[in-house]
């Protein structure tokens, strides 16, 4: 191998891509037993690695704690809030699917007040009956039928639209509007949402692996998704987390992501976390924090038109 340690800086030459064997120096494509923990060293031989073990340990250890600490400096940052409505310009509420609505015509998610709001012309008169079945952004005239619906929808999946394609996946979760029950093609769906940025795709797939819904259960796998449906914005998700560390005993791991959650607007979090702080897992300062938390996102969300929506139809409106 080409190095220079001069000055503590390691140069890295092109010869570096010959694999090498940590402890005699072999080279070859036929040096490939990796350590089975950091992945970082090979070696020639089951023998060569078990030799080289006790040299190797202090490096393995430091390596995967650097890894945990970025993966952890990833998963606990407070993730940017959902986009605002398109129409009032407010902070999108969480909760779902009451708070907002999504639009099969145009693809766009209107909140609850908007959504119920009259719609009026452009000198602010109402308009007749017959159009206020229109799309507030988009002016198109809801599906009259599941057919319908179910066309729009796959319209908007084939470009590709996370939401239009999670939401297939649900349709086939469920067997609902003459999808039939397949769990596979939910959760092929579900990866493909996922992998487009949509959070609760990937939240999704983690609740399929932790309840055994189409895939065998593997609480490894669920936490995986959990931790990429959170990074993504998933108050939901980011709870999940709380809870597995909760069962595990990592209590101040799992309020902060309870904590997160709440800021996100998951009031169930709140909840959890006076749960805990009555239980002796966390300070009264805590529950405080939460509390103020929670607060300022009920503060850039309220409105009165989204009160007025609530008010009238809190089954279908409310939004927090």
């Amino acid at each position: 191998m080409n190095r220079s340690n001069d000055n503590n800086i390691t140069t890295i030459g092109a010869a570096d891509s010959i694999p090498t064997c940590a402890n005699c120096g072999k080279e070859g494509s036929d040096v490939n037993n990796t350590c089975n923990k950091c992945k970082q060293v090979k070696y020639c031989n089951a023998s060569c690695k078990k030799k080289h073990r006790h040299k190797h340990k202090e490096e393995c250890e430091e390596h995967l704690r650097r890894v945990a600490e970025k993966h952890d400096e990833e998963l606990f940052k407070q993730p940017p809030p959902a986009e605002d409505c398109p129409i009032c310009f407010l902070r999108m509420p969480t909760l779902d699917p009451t708070g907002s609505k999504f639009k099969l015509c145009c693809g766009k998610v209107i909140c609850s007040g908007c959504s119920y709001a009259p719609l009026c012309d452009h000198q602010g008169n109402m308009v007749d009956d017959d159009k206020q079945n229109q799309c507030p952004f988009c002016r198109v005239v809801a599906p009259k039928s599941d057919e319908e619906a179910v066309k729009r929808l796959n319209k908007l999946a084939e470009a590709r639209d996370h939401i239009a394609i999670y939401t297939l996946g649900c349709c086939y979760r469920d067997g609902r509007y003459g999808f039939p029950q397949d769990y596979t093609k939910a959760l092929e769906l579900w990866h493909r949402g996922g992998e487009l940025g949509h959070g609760n795709s990937y939240n999704s797939v983690g609740q399929a692996y932790y309840l055994g819904r189409g895939v065998e259960v593997d609480n490894e796998k669920a936490v995986h998704y959990y931790e990429l449906a959170a990074m993504r914005g998933d108050v939901k998700a980011r709870c999940n987390l709380g809870n597995n560390e909760t069962r595990a005993g990592n209590f101040e791991r799992a309020l902060k992501h309870y904590m997160i959650a709440v800021r996100g607007g998951y009031s169930g979090s709140l909840d959890t976390i006076r749960g805990m702080h009555l239980h002796g897992k966390a300070t009264k300062d805590d529950y405080t924090k939460a509390l103020q938390l929670y607060q300022a996102y009920l503060g850039e969300i309220k409105s009165r038109q989204r009160d007025e929506a609530a008010a009238y139809d809190n089954e279908n409106y409310r939004y927090y």
